[in-house]
Protein backbone atom coordinates (compact mmCIF):
# COMPACT_ATOMS: atom_id res chain seq x y z
CA UNK A 1 0.00 0.00 0.00
CA UNK A 2 1.41 3.54 -1.10
CA UNK A 3 2.87 5.55 1.88
CA UNK A 4 1.45 9.48 1.90
CA UNK A 5 4.16 12.00 2.99
CA UNK A 6 2.02 15.22 4.00
CA UNK A 7 3.37 18.74 5.45
CA UNK A 8 4.46 18.29 8.39
CA UNK A 9 3.55 21.01 11.05
CA UNK A 10 6.92 22.40 12.69
CA UNK A 11 5.45 24.21 14.93
CA UNK A 12 2.11 23.97 17.09
CA UNK A 13 1.15 27.25 15.27
CA UNK A 14 2.29 26.58 12.04
CA UNK A 15 -1.06 26.47 9.39
CA UNK A 16 1.48 26.46 5.86
CA UNK A 17 5.27 26.60 4.72
CA UNK A 18 6.82 26.73 1.66
CA UNK A 19 8.70 23.50 -0.16
CA UNK A 20 12.13 25.15 -0.74
CA UNK A 21 14.34 21.70 -1.87
CA UNK A 22 13.59 18.31 -2.22
CA UNK A 23 16.90 16.37 -1.06
CA UNK A 24 15.68 12.91 -2.67
CA UNK A 25 14.71 12.28 -6.24
CA UNK A 26 11.64 9.89 -7.72
CA UNK A 27 12.95 6.28 -7.52
CA UNK A 28 15.54 7.03 -4.31
CA UNK A 29 15.27 4.77 -1.73
CA UNK A 30 14.93 6.40 1.91
CA UNK A 31 15.07 4.86 5.28
CA UNK A 32 13.31 6.38 8.45
CA UNK A 33 15.68 9.26 9.51
CA UNK A 34 16.88 10.01 5.99
CA UNK A 35 16.82 13.68 5.62
CA UNK A 36 14.17 14.08 2.24
CA UNK A 37 13.46 17.97 2.14
CA UNK A 38 14.00 21.26 3.41
CA UNK A 39 10.90 23.22 4.56
CA UNK A 40 10.87 27.05 5.24
CA UNK A 41 8.38 28.26 7.67
CA UNK A 42 7.98 32.14 8.54
CA UNK A 43 10.95 31.86 11.06
CA UNK A 44 13.03 29.17 9.51
CA UNK A 45 14.22 26.52 7.19
CA UNK A 46 14.04 22.90 8.42
CA UNK A 47 14.99 19.60 7.42
CA UNK A 48 12.04 17.11 7.21
CA UNK A 49 13.15 13.81 7.88
CA UNK A 50 11.16 10.02 6.74
CA UNK A 51 9.47 7.95 8.88
CA UNK A 52 8.90 5.21 6.98
CA UNK A 53 10.77 2.98 4.29
CA UNK A 54 10.06 2.41 0.72
CA UNK A 55 11.04 3.94 -2.66
CA UNK A 56 9.86 7.77 -3.79
CA UNK A 57 7.18 6.89 -5.99
CA UNK A 58 6.16 10.56 -6.70
CA UNK A 59 7.23 13.89 -5.48
CA UNK A 60 3.64 15.49 -5.48
CA UNK A 61 4.80 19.64 -4.35
CA UNK A 62 7.38 20.58 -6.71
CA UNK A 63 10.67 21.81 -5.04
CA UNK A 64 10.28 26.09 -4.34
CA UNK A 65 6.34 25.57 -3.74
CA UNK A 66 4.77 27.99 -1.50
CA UNK A 67 1.85 27.90 1.09
CA UNK A 68 1.91 24.33 1.20
CA UNK A 69 -1.20 23.82 3.99
CA UNK A 70 -0.27 21.01 6.86
CA UNK A 71 -1.00 17.52 6.43
CA UNK A 72 -1.25 18.38 2.15
CA UNK A 73 0.12 15.73 0.32
CA UNK A 74 3.50 16.13 -0.78
CA UNK A 75 4.96 12.90 -1.65
CA UNK A 76 4.25 9.35 -2.14
CA UNK A 77 6.31 6.21 -1.58
CA UNK A 78 6.35 2.56 -2.35
CA UNK A 79 6.75 0.13 0.20
CA UNK A 80 9.18 -2.63 0.02
CA UNK A 81 7.99 -4.74 -3.06
CA UNK A 82 5.54 -2.95 -3.94
CA UNK A 83 5.24 -1.57 -7.65
CA UNK A 84 6.69 2.01 -7.74
CA UNK A 85 4.82 3.04 -11.14
CA UNK A 86 1.41 1.44 -9.41
CA UNK A 87 2.10 4.20 -6.30
CA UNK A 88 2.61 7.03 -8.23
CA UNK A 89 -0.08 7.08 -11.00
CA UNK A 90 -2.97 6.93 -7.50
CA UNK A 91 -1.17 9.55 -6.06
CA UNK A 92 -2.94 12.50 -8.24
CA UNK A 93 -5.93 12.09 -6.89
CA UNK A 94 -4.71 12.39 -3.19
CA UNK A 95 -3.36 15.73 -3.46
CA UNK A 96 -6.02 18.33 -3.75
CA UNK A 97 -4.15 20.82 -1.52
CA UNK A 98 -0.73 20.57 -2.94
CA UNK A 99 -0.02 23.65 -6.07
CA UNK A 100 2.29 23.84 -8.33
CA UNK A 101 5.35 25.78 -7.80
CA UNK A 102 4.37 29.28 -8.02
CA UNK A 103 0.46 29.24 -6.92
CA UNK A 104 -0.24 30.92 -4.00
CA UNK A 105 -2.66 30.05 -1.47
CA UNK A 106 -4.88 32.62 -2.78
CA UNK A 107 -6.00 30.82 -5.60
CA UNK A 108 -8.09 28.46 -3.36
CA UNK A 109 -10.46 30.76 -2.66
CA UNK A 110 -12.18 32.68 -5.30
CA UNK A 111 -13.06 35.86 -2.98
CA UNK A 112 -9.29 36.20 -2.13
CA UNK A 113 -6.59 38.43 -3.61
CA UNK A 114 -5.33 37.25 -7.48
CA UNK A 115 -2.29 35.58 -7.76
CA UNK A 116 -0.14 37.80 -8.87
CA UNK A 117 -1.02 40.54 -6.18
CA UNK A 118 -0.31 37.97 -3.64
CA UNK A 119 3.81 37.21 -4.99
CA UNK A 120 6.13 39.71 -4.26
CA UNK A 121 7.75 41.92 -7.04
CA UNK A 122 10.68 43.28 -8.28
CA UNK A 123 10.80 46.83 -9.94
CA UNK A 124 12.01 46.88 -13.45
CA UNK A 125 13.93 49.90 -14.61
CA UNK A 126 10.72 50.42 -16.92
CA UNK A 127 8.55 50.80 -14.07
CA UNK A 128 6.80 47.33 -14.43
CA UNK A 129 6.72 44.89 -11.63
CA UNK A 130 8.66 40.99 -12.37
CA UNK A 131 6.62 38.76 -9.70
CA UNK A 132 8.94 35.91 -8.18
CA UNK A 133 8.72 33.49 -5.08
CA UNK A 134 10.67 33.87 -2.58
CA UNK A 135 13.09 31.31 -2.69
CA UNK A 136 13.23 32.82 -6.45
CA UNK A 137 14.56 36.19 -4.94
CA UNK A 138 16.78 34.65 -2.84
CA UNK A 139 18.69 32.85 -5.21
CA UNK A 140 18.91 35.30 -7.83
CA UNK A 141 20.01 38.16 -5.22
CA UNK A 142 22.47 35.24 -4.56
CA UNK A 143 23.87 34.78 -7.79
CA UNK A 144 23.57 38.62 -8.52
CA UNK A 145 20.88 38.27 -11.07
CA UNK A 146 18.38 40.88 -11.94
CA UNK A 147 15.23 39.37 -11.64
CA UNK A 148 13.55 41.69 -14.28
CA UNK A 149 15.45 40.22 -16.88
CA UNK A 150 14.09 36.66 -16.14
CA UNK A 151 11.76 35.12 -18.29
CA UNK A 152 9.31 33.34 -15.18
CA UNK A 153 7.55 30.16 -16.17
CA UNK A 154 5.16 29.65 -13.12
CA UNK A 155 1.70 30.99 -13.14
CA UNK A 156 1.04 34.21 -14.66
CA UNK A 157 4.46 34.77 -15.75
CA UNK A 158 5.77 34.76 -12.49
CA UNK A 159 10.19 33.97 -12.00
CA UNK A 160 10.54 30.47 -9.76
CA UNK A 161 13.37 28.43 -8.75
CA UNK A 162 13.79 26.89 -11.96
CA UNK A 163 14.01 30.07 -13.92
CA UNK A 164 16.79 31.85 -11.45
CA UNK A 165 18.73 28.21 -12.11
CA UNK A 166 18.77 28.35 -15.74
CA UNK A 167 19.70 32.15 -16.32
CA UNK A 168 22.59 31.65 -13.64
CA UNK A 169 23.85 27.88 -15.85
CA UNK A 170 23.57 30.01 -18.72
CA UNK A 171 25.99 33.00 -17.62
CA UNK A 172 22.69 35.56 -17.21
CA UNK A 173 19.23 36.19 -16.89
CA UNK A 174 16.76 34.97 -20.56
CA UNK A 175 15.51 38.00 -21.89
CA UNK A 176 12.15 39.26 -20.24
CA UNK A 177 8.96 38.37 -20.38
CA UNK A 178 6.76 40.98 -21.71
CA UNK A 179 5.11 43.05 -18.86
CA UNK A 180 2.25 43.74 -20.60
CA UNK A 181 -0.13 41.62 -18.82
CA UNK A 182 1.46 41.90 -14.88
CA UNK A 183 1.03 45.53 -14.87
CA UNK A 184 -2.91 45.94 -15.15
CA UNK A 185 -3.14 43.32 -12.32
CA UNK A 186 -0.25 44.71 -10.58
CA UNK A 187 -2.34 48.33 -10.19
CA UNK A 188 -5.47 46.15 -8.82
CA UNK A 189 -3.29 44.54 -5.72
CA UNK A 190 -6.03 43.75 -3.38
CA UNK A 191 -5.60 44.63 0.63
CA UNK A 192 -2.91 42.45 2.44
CA UNK A 193 -4.48 39.38 4.11
CA UNK A 194 -2.68 40.86 7.13
CA UNK A 195 -4.04 44.22 7.21
CA UNK A 196 -5.02 45.53 10.27
CA UNK A 197 -8.96 45.86 10.30
CA UNK A 198 -10.48 48.91 8.97
CA UNK A 199 -7.14 49.97 7.23
CA UNK A 200 -8.74 49.59 3.32
CA UNK A 201 -5.17 49.44 1.12
CA UNK A 202 -7.57 51.28 -1.57
CA UNK A 203 -8.60 54.06 0.90
CA UNK A 204 -4.62 54.43 2.18
CA UNK A 205 -3.45 54.56 -1.28
CA UNK A 206 -5.60 57.04 -2.64
CA UNK A 207 -3.38 60.04 -0.17
CA UNK A 208 -0.57 59.20 -2.70
CA UNK A 209 -0.08 60.31 -6.17
CA UNK A 210 0.19 57.21 -8.24
CA UNK A 211 3.33 55.63 -9.58
CA UNK A 212 4.67 57.15 -6.47
CA UNK A 213 5.37 53.91 -4.64
CA UNK A 214 5.60 50.02 -4.53
CA UNK A 215 3.36 47.60 -3.47
CA UNK A 216 5.46 44.75 -1.38
CA UNK A 217 3.34 41.80 -0.54
CA UNK A 218 3.81 40.96 3.50
CA UNK A 219 5.62 37.67 3.44
CA UNK A 220 4.74 35.38 6.26
CA UNK A 221 7.26 36.16 9.13
CA UNK A 222 5.82 40.23 9.03
CA UNK A 223 2.11 38.56 9.33
CA UNK A 224 3.02 36.31 11.81
CA UNK A 225 4.66 39.38 13.87
CA UNK A 226 1.40 41.63 12.93
CA UNK A 227 -0.49 39.02 14.50
CA UNK A 228 1.30 38.52 17.45
CA UNK A 229 1.81 41.95 18.25
CA UNK A 230 -1.83 43.11 17.70
CA UNK A 231 -2.70 40.10 20.04
CA UNK A 232 -0.35 41.35 22.61
CA UNK A 233 -1.52 45.28 22.50
CA UNK A 234 -5.05 43.89 22.40
CA UNK A 235 -5.04 41.09 24.79
CA UNK A 236 -2.20 42.27 27.36
CA UNK A 237 -2.71 45.44 29.95
CA UNK A 238 0.96 46.65 29.56
CA UNK A 239 2.54 48.55 31.87
CA UNK A 240 6.02 49.86 32.16
CA UNK A 241 8.95 50.47 34.78
CA UNK A 242 12.25 51.72 34.97
CA UNK A 243 15.50 52.45 36.49
CA UNK A 244 19.03 53.64 35.44
CA UNK A 245 21.67 50.89 36.20
CA UNK A 246 25.61 51.88 36.49
CA UNK A 247 28.10 49.99 34.49
CA UNK A 248 31.37 50.79 35.66
CA UNK A 249 32.02 47.41 38.00
CA UNK A 250 30.26 45.18 35.21
CA UNK A 251 32.41 46.69 32.29
CA UNK A 252 35.91 46.31 34.69
CA UNK A 253 34.45 42.55 35.26
CA UNK A 254 33.83 41.71 31.85
CA UNK A 255 37.58 42.85 30.95
CA UNK A 256 39.35 41.22 33.52
CA UNK A 257 36.95 37.95 32.71
CA UNK A 258 37.63 38.29 28.69
CA UNK A 259 41.45 38.36 29.75
CA UNK A 260 41.53 35.44 31.54
CA UNK A 261 39.47 33.21 29.27
CA UNK A 262 41.64 30.53 28.50
CA UNK A 263 42.89 30.27 24.63
CA UNK A 264 42.28 27.20 22.22
CA UNK A 265 43.46 27.04 18.86
CA UNK A 266 44.76 30.46 19.09
CA UNK A 267 41.38 31.98 19.73
CA UNK A 268 39.65 32.61 23.37
CA UNK A 269 37.10 30.06 24.48
CA UNK A 270 34.42 32.61 25.26
CA UNK A 271 34.50 36.43 24.81
CA UNK A 272 31.78 37.90 26.91
CA UNK A 273 29.53 41.32 26.05
CA UNK A 274 27.43 43.26 28.22
CA UNK A 275 24.24 42.15 26.68
CA UNK A 276 25.57 38.11 27.74
CA UNK A 277 25.34 39.69 31.36
CA UNK A 278 22.20 41.42 31.04
CA UNK A 279 20.75 37.91 29.84
CA UNK A 280 22.27 36.20 33.02
CA UNK A 281 21.45 39.01 35.41
CA UNK A 282 17.87 38.93 34.32
CA UNK A 283 17.57 35.41 34.82
CA UNK A 284 19.25 35.34 38.12
CA UNK A 285 16.62 38.27 39.17
CA UNK A 286 13.72 35.78 37.99
CA UNK A 287 14.73 33.17 40.13
CA UNK A 288 14.98 36.12 42.92
CA UNK A 289 11.51 37.06 42.27
CA UNK A 290 9.59 34.03 41.54
CA UNK A 291 6.50 35.70 41.43
CA UNK A 292 7.29 37.59 38.75
CA UNK A 293 8.24 34.59 36.46
CA UNK A 294 4.80 33.60 35.54
CA UNK A 295 2.35 33.60 32.58
CA UNK A 296 -1.16 34.02 32.24
CA UNK A 297 -4.19 31.79 31.66
CA UNK A 298 -7.57 32.20 31.84
CA UNK A 299 -7.43 29.29 34.36
CA UNK A 300 -4.50 29.41 35.80
CA UNK A 301 -1.35 31.49 37.13
CA UNK A 302 1.90 29.30 35.54
CA UNK A 303 4.95 29.56 37.70
CA UNK A 304 8.08 28.67 36.16
CA UNK A 305 10.48 26.36 38.00
CA UNK A 306 13.21 27.70 35.52
CA UNK A 307 14.42 31.11 34.22
CA UNK A 308 14.43 30.33 29.89
CA UNK A 309 15.70 33.91 28.72
CA UNK A 310 14.48 34.50 25.58
CA UNK A 311 17.23 37.56 23.13
CA UNK A 312 15.74 39.60 20.37
CA UNK A 313 17.80 39.12 17.42
CA UNK A 314 16.77 41.13 14.36
CA UNK A 315 17.22 39.10 10.77
CA UNK A 316 16.23 40.32 7.60
CA UNK A 317 12.30 41.02 7.60
CA UNK A 318 11.68 40.95 10.92
CA UNK A 319 12.91 39.45 14.29
CA UNK A 320 13.12 36.03 16.27
CA UNK A 321 13.56 35.32 19.98
CA UNK A 322 16.32 32.63 20.70
CA UNK A 323 15.82 31.46 23.98
CA UNK A 324 18.87 30.28 26.64
CA UNK A 325 17.49 27.57 28.68
CA UNK A 326 17.44 27.60 32.62
CA UNK A 327 19.73 30.46 32.07
CA UNK A 328 20.11 31.04 35.80
CA UNK A 329 21.80 28.11 36.19
CA UNK A 330 24.76 28.75 33.80
CA UNK A 331 27.72 30.28 33.30
CA UNK A 332 28.67 33.47 31.71
CA UNK A 333 30.84 31.76 28.90
CA UNK A 334 28.16 28.93 28.70
CA UNK A 335 25.43 31.71 27.60
CA UNK A 336 28.15 33.83 25.83
CA UNK A 337 28.80 30.82 23.51
CA UNK A 338 25.28 29.49 23.41
CA UNK A 339 23.77 32.69 22.47
CA UNK A 340 26.88 33.35 19.81
CA UNK A 341 25.62 30.08 18.00
CA UNK A 342 22.06 30.93 18.32
CA UNK A 343 21.98 34.98 17.09
CA UNK A 344 24.12 33.05 13.80
CA UNK A 345 21.46 30.29 13.07
CA UNK A 346 18.63 32.77 13.63
CA UNK A 347 19.88 34.88 10.76
CA UNK A 348 20.66 32.00 8.76
CA UNK A 349 17.24 30.67 9.58
CA UNK A 350 18.08 27.90 11.14
CA UNK A 351 16.59 27.72 14.53
CA UNK A 352 14.70 24.55 15.63
CA UNK A 353 11.01 25.25 17.11
CA UNK A 354 12.01 23.95 20.41
CA UNK A 355 14.58 27.17 19.97
CA UNK A 356 12.84 29.87 20.02
CA UNK A 357 9.09 29.01 20.93
CA UNK A 358 8.02 29.01 25.02
CA UNK A 359 10.17 30.80 27.45
CA UNK A 360 9.23 32.75 30.39
CA UNK A 361 11.02 36.34 29.83
CA UNK A 362 12.58 38.39 27.11
CA UNK A 363 15.32 40.34 26.76
CA UNK A 364 15.36 43.46 23.53
CA UNK A 365 18.69 45.15 23.77
CA UNK A 366 18.98 48.65 21.28
CA UNK A 367 21.91 49.62 23.65
CA UNK A 368 23.91 48.26 21.08
CA UNK A 369 21.99 50.73 18.31
CA UNK A 370 22.38 53.60 20.05
CA UNK A 371 19.09 54.28 21.30
CA UNK A 372 18.76 55.51 25.14
CA UNK A 373 15.42 54.08 26.28
CA UNK A 374 12.54 52.45 25.10
CA UNK A 375 9.57 49.99 26.09
CA UNK A 376 9.05 46.92 24.41
CA UNK A 377 5.90 45.03 23.60
CA UNK A 378 5.27 41.77 25.75
CA UNK A 379 5.84 38.39 23.68
CA UNK A 380 3.07 35.90 25.05
CA UNK A 381 3.16 33.60 26.60
CA UNK A 382 5.78 36.10 28.58
CA UNK A 383 4.51 38.29 31.51
CA UNK A 384 8.24 40.32 31.12
CA UNK A 385 10.40 42.06 28.59
CA UNK A 386 13.13 44.05 29.38
CA UNK A 387 13.89 46.78 26.86
CA UNK A 388 17.86 47.54 27.36
CA UNK A 389 19.53 51.22 26.65
CA UNK A 390 22.78 51.83 25.36
CA UNK A 391 25.27 52.38 28.59
CA UNK A 392 26.60 56.34 28.60
CA UNK A 393 28.90 58.84 30.37
CA UNK A 394 26.46 60.28 32.07
CA UNK A 395 26.79 62.81 35.60
CA UNK A 396 25.48 61.06 39.12
CA UNK A 397 25.21 62.42 42.25
CA UNK A 398 27.89 60.62 44.60
CA UNK A 399 28.29 60.99 48.58
CA UNK A 400 26.85 64.70 47.80
CA UNK A 401 29.81 65.10 44.77
CA UNK A 402 29.05 65.19 41.54
CA UNK A 403 30.87 62.02 39.16
CA UNK A 404 30.75 60.71 35.94
CA UNK A 405 29.22 57.40 35.69
CA UNK A 406 28.36 54.79 32.15
CA UNK A 407 24.79 54.59 32.92
CA UNK A 408 22.42 52.18 31.14
CA UNK A 409 18.63 53.08 31.14
CA UNK A 410 16.33 50.27 31.41
CA UNK A 411 12.60 49.17 31.11
CA UNK A 412 10.62 46.62 32.58
CA UNK A 413 7.02 45.68 30.63
CA UNK A 414 5.24 43.91 32.51
CA UNK A 415 1.59 41.68 31.96
CA UNK A 416 -0.72 43.91 34.78
CA UNK A 417 -2.59 40.41 34.87
CA UNK A 418 -0.07 39.14 36.95
CA UNK A 419 2.89 41.14 37.16
CA UNK A 420 1.65 44.41 38.93
CA UNK A 421 3.85 47.55 39.31
CA UNK A 422 5.10 46.83 43.00
CA UNK A 423 6.26 43.23 41.63
CA UNK A 424 7.58 44.67 38.34
CA UNK A 425 9.73 46.92 40.08
CA UNK A 426 11.08 44.39 42.42
CA UNK A 427 11.66 42.43 39.67
CA UNK A 428 13.92 45.53 38.12
CA UNK A 429 15.55 46.24 41.64
CA UNK A 430 16.90 42.23 41.56
CA UNK A 431 17.96 42.95 38.34
CA UNK A 432 20.18 46.48 39.11
CA UNK A 433 21.59 44.75 42.20
CA UNK A 434 23.27 42.27 39.63
CA UNK A 435 24.15 44.91 37.36
CA UNK A 436 25.85 47.38 39.54
CA UNK A 437 27.54 44.34 41.70
CA UNK A 438 28.68 41.83 39.16
CA UNK A 439 30.24 39.75 41.47
CA UNK A 440 26.73 38.15 42.52
CA UNK A 441 26.64 36.42 39.13
CA UNK A 442 29.60 34.22 39.69
CA UNK A 443 28.64 32.70 42.97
Amino acid sequence: MPINITMPALSPTMEEGNLSKWLVKEGDTVKSGDVIAEIETDKATMEVEAVDEGTVAKLVVAAGTEGVKVNALIAVLAADGEDVAAAASGAGSAAPAAKAEAAPKAEAAPAAAPAPAAAPAAVSSNGNRTFSSPLARRLAKEAGIDLSAVAGSGPHGRVIKSDVEAAAAGGGAKPAAAPAAAAPQAAAAPAPAAAPKGASEDAVLKLFEPGSYELVPHDGMRKTIARRLVESKQTIPHFYVSVDCELDALMALRAQLNDAAPRKDNAPAYKLSVNDMVIKAMALALRDVPDANVSWTDSNMVKHKHADVGVAVSIPGGLITPIIRKAEQKTLSVISNEMRDLGKRAKDRKLKPEEYQGGTSSVSNMGMMGVKNFAAVVNPPHATILAVGAGEQRVVVKNGEMAIATVMSVTLSTDHRCVDGALGAELLQAFKGYIENPMGMLV
